[in-house]
């Protein structure tokens, strides 16, 4: 049965969202407009804007449940997450800004004289798009699948598929940037309100806790035993919880900092825990720095920094960036510690039914005490779901869009095209990136949307992250260096990814290998902590060998990226816009 207040809210979200978009692309009339929002978004606007892009499902749906699937082992995630900002505003935000350029395939060519380099840089901008785009498709289809009971899974990607796409196509990146800015707020009081709410009436998040790991308790099942409540909580509670599957981890490994999340090889090769313990390290360095790093070579975040006016409104954009994701943190981790010991039976479910959608299930648990509060508060979350996936997917899309028809089409196929002819390419190529986007959606339910986020930062880790940070901060960088490292690094992680990928979709039967060499299934699962210092020292060796390709004014480059603008030494390395084309 469809619950009204749950589709009333979501179907406000999506009608919103469409006259944003509506409203905003009748003010997007330039080349400058689509790719660039014409580098006038203020600082305000472009932080909440960055931060809607960047809270996607992963962040509003993804941290949750894997925090009660994994345990505290989960929780690298949201502080990597904001972390990775940190790297943006000392190394990259206001050097990239300086530069001028409409994508990083632009920078890419421009630092390097390099109409070649250009052609590299387009393909991994595509790459890390469609890995970060299918969790956000499975945030989709768990969504619709929550609101509509019955509805096919793929059903949902494709719904949200074409409205996203028809929204990119119509504004491009103005057409999205308030759309986004306001996703943002909706995302924060979404997932918020509800987690004060249950935390005023089931009892505050350490209270929550302390009910996994009080000695002999049992957990979860403890919760059900006549006379076993924990402190704080209604005694009439204990009625409402369950059980938890044999599938749910135990207490003990739940709230260990090396949990389910970083030992699973180990324990599928039957390892002890002291043996486990170096996989485990080996397993969270690894997702620490695809994490940080990879945030700092995410190409529809870096892109965001080019609609700032100057270098220091980027900086400070970063810097409110941080500051608006921090804060936004905070609740998610509490969903799943809640979802834990109210809703254990997600345990038992796979794919959209799973622990994935715990912060749209857990508010309606309200409804035996409270109703219709339960269906209002859920109604809240799955509206602060759909503006997650949808803003994601809207600056993966324009990011992915841009390259195909600026770089691609405007700067290698057709070069003397007009801005005209590629603000129609963009529209063209919006439907085309947005099918395939969805038609990958589909396959990829049965995995947990922070794991393919996590690869999708990998990837990111092991390309652009190292092009960015050497070309920004070595001189002695040349483009043979750069692109060997940067086509090294980012093609070994996404092998890595994919083989790991159809292990668990069953479409390569390799669980005998992975028990044998667990090491192995750690490398590749998670590349970063190989292929990013790999792609470094790669770009390093190969640009001392070719230390003669230098570009001749790599100084006056270097001004160009670290100067301060009082100098009036930035530059705009595309000038369309300045003629009003």
């Amino acid at each position: 049965m469809i619950d009204p207040w749950i589709l009333g809210f979501s179907a406000f979200t999506v009608i919103v969202t469409l006259w944003m978009g509506f409203w905003a692309a009748g003010k997007s009339k330039t080349a400058s407009d689509f790719f660039v929002a014409g580098r006038g978004v203020s600082v305000g606007w472009n932080a909440s804007a960055i931060s809607g892009e960047y809270l996607s499902a992963a962040s509003f749906m993804g941290i949750a449940g894997m925090v009660m699937s994994s345990g505290y082992d989960a929780l690298w995630y949201p502080v990597c997450y904001a972390c990775g900002y940190l790297f943006l505003l000392l190394f990259i935000a206001g050097p990239l800004r300086r530069f001028g350029a409409y994508t990083i395939p632009d920078f890419a060519e421009g630092r390097y004289d390099s109409p070649v380099f250009r052609k590299i840089a387009v393909v991994f901008v595509l790459f890390i798009g469609f890995f970060y785009t299918m969790p956000q498709m499975k945030g989709a289809g768990t969504t619709l699948a929550y609101i509509f009971p019955g509805l096919p899974y793929w059903a949902g990607v494709v719904l949200v598929g074409v409205v996203i796409t028809f929204n990119v196509a119509s504004g491009g990146m103005k057409g999205i940037t308030l759309v986004q800015a306001f996703q943002y707020w909706a995302k924060m009081f979404a997932i918020s309100v509800p987690v004060f709410v249950l935390m005023a009436v089931y009892g505050h998040y350490g209270k929550q806790v302390g009910l996994n790991g009080n000695p002999g308790s049992g957990g979860v099942a403890a919760a059900i035993t006549p006379g076993v409540v924990g402190e704080g909580m209604p005694v009439g509670e204990s009625n409402l919880r369950k059980p938890a599957p044999g599938n749910a981890p135990p207490d003990a490994t739940w709230l260990q900092p090396f949990g389910p999340l970083t030992t699973k090889a180990a324990k599928a090769a039957n390892l002890s825990p002291a043996e486990a313990k170096p996989y485990a390290l080996l397993y969270t360095y690894s997702l620490i720095m695809a994490l940080v790093c990879g945030t700092a070579g995410l190409p529809h975040i870096l892109v965001r920094f080019y609609t700032n006016p100057d270098g220091v409104a980027a900086k400070r954009t970063t810097m409110w960036v941080m500051i608006l994701i921090g804060v936004f943190y905070v609740f998610p981790p509490v969903f799943g510690v809640i979802g834990r010991n109210l809703l254990p039976e997600l345990y038992a479910g796979v794919g959209a039914k799973g622990t994935d959608k715990i912060v749209l299930e857990l508010p309606r648990i309200l409804n035996e005490r409270h109703a219709p509060l339960g269906s209002v508060l859920s109604g809240i979350t799955c509206a602060g779901a759909f503006a997650a996936f949808m803003s994601t997917f809207s600056g993966l899309l324009v990011s992915m869009t841009g390259a195909l028809a600026h770089d691609v089409y405007g700067r290698i196929l057709r070069p003397a095209s007009t801005p005209s002819d590629r603000m129609r390419m963009f529209k063209m190529c919006a439907w085309v990136v947005g099918g395939a986007a969805t038609v990958l959606g589909c396959f990829v339910e049965p995995l947990q949307i922070n794991f393919m986020v996590g690869q999708a930062f990998a990837i990111a880790a092991a390309s652009y992250f190292p092009l960015l940070f050497m070309s920004v901060w070595w001189r002695g960088m040349t483009m043979r260096g750069a692109a060997t490292g940067m086509l090294a690094g980012g093609v070994a992680a996404v092998v890595a990814v994919s083989v790991t990928n159809f292990s668990d979709l069953g479409w390569l039967n390799l669980k005998p290998f992975w028990v044998s060499h667990p090491l192995l299934r750690i490398l590749l699962e998670q590349p970063a902590i190989w292929a990013v210092p790999g792609a470094i020292l790669l770009m390093i060796v190969i640009s001392k060998l070719s230390r003669r390709e230098v570009p001749a004014d790599i100084r006056m480059k270097m001004l160009v990226l670290h100067a301060p603008e009082a100098l009036g030494l930035k530059q705009e390395y595309i000038r369309e816009h300045e003629g009003g084309h």
